[in-house]
């Protein structure tokens, strides 16, 4: 009875630096796992919203708006956020808008599950279809913008250090938005869940275990750093190192009083307004 069964759990994560440097210490075996195997399963956010729908991960990050979609499959984690403290999703475009005009423009989006998306429709106060909004990878909404073929772009990940690169404006930044509706509540914007197909003691030692690999690497900080660097597009070390320190920090290790709040807030508003089909029970792994 005392022997666990080898068990294969799958990881999904996207291939940016900030959840690389957070699983480095699971990805290199740096860790105890209890007799877990980790199968890594590296895909853009919008497409791990998509497979969370359909309840094909048994771990995996998503969108805080996807998990609207997903809570009666899935629990929080209650480490692994991504919060934006003062910062967020960035709206930018050859030159500046103002929101009204902002509202009657072609905007292109990472992708209509992400935070981002529903944190654009809270600030323009209208649902998706009362905007003209195109979905293009996140990588390539600079190009979109640039190219003319969308007049403001949402940008998500290191497009929100790297965009005066592309010569662009800062319309909006939806973090320092949402922190001045709030009383300084950070924009919460990604997650790491959990399959219910997974008995209830077992989510909690593989909840520790994730624990563990994030303060792993924040206490490896410069190994795990030049780990997630093979992830890092277009970022040299010190961008990249800052990059990880806007998305990897205390939020992550635990989301805490202020973080679920702030999702509490984040999901009520949206289902206030009808960008939600429920309200979600938030349920944390303990």
């Amino acid at each position: 009875m005392g022997v666990m069964v080898q068990r294969t759990l799958t990881l999904g994560h996207s291939p940016d630096p900030d959840d690389a440097f957070m699983f480095y210490g699971l990805a290199h075996h740096l860790i105890p796992t209890h007799g877990y195997e980790f199968q890594h399963i590296l895909q853009d956010i919008q497409t791990l919203n998509e497979r969370a729908r359909r309840g094909e991960l048994d771990i995996t990050a998503i969108s805080i708006h996807a998990y609207a979609h997903i809570s009666a499959q899935y629990a929080l984690l209650p480490s692994g956020a991504s919060m934006g403290d003062g910062y967020g999703p960035m709206l930018v475009a050859k030159r500046k808008f103002s929101r009204a005009e902002i509202s009657g423009l072609r905007i292109a989006v990472p992708g209509t599950l992400t935070s981002a998306f529903l944190a654009l429709q809270l600030w323009l106060d209208r649902p998706a279809t009362g905007f003209n909004h195109i979905v293009v990878p996140f990588d390539q909404i600079f190009q979109t913008v640039q190219s003319g073929a969308a007049d403001v772009g949402l940008i998500i990940h290191e497009g929100q250090l790297t965009w005066r690169k592309e010569g662009l404006e800062v319309c909006q930044d939806l973090g320092i938005w949402w922190g001045e509706q709030t009383g300084g509540l950070p924009l919460p914007l990604g997650g790491n869940v959990i399959h219910k197909r997974i008995p209830t003691v077992e989510r909690k030692v593989i909840a520790d275990i994730i624990a563990s690999s994030i303060r792993y690497s924040l206490e490896h900080r410069p190994e795990a750093v030049r780990h997630a660097l093979q992830y890092a597009r277009n970022m040299g070390l010190e961008l990249a190192d800052q990059f990880v320190g806007m998305y990897v920090n205390h939020w992550t290790l635990d989301y805490g009083e202020p973080g679920r709040e702030s999702i509490r807030r984040f999901l009520g508003q949206a289902f206030a307004q009808g960008l939600i089909p429920q309200l979600p029970e938030l349920e944390f792994v303990a």
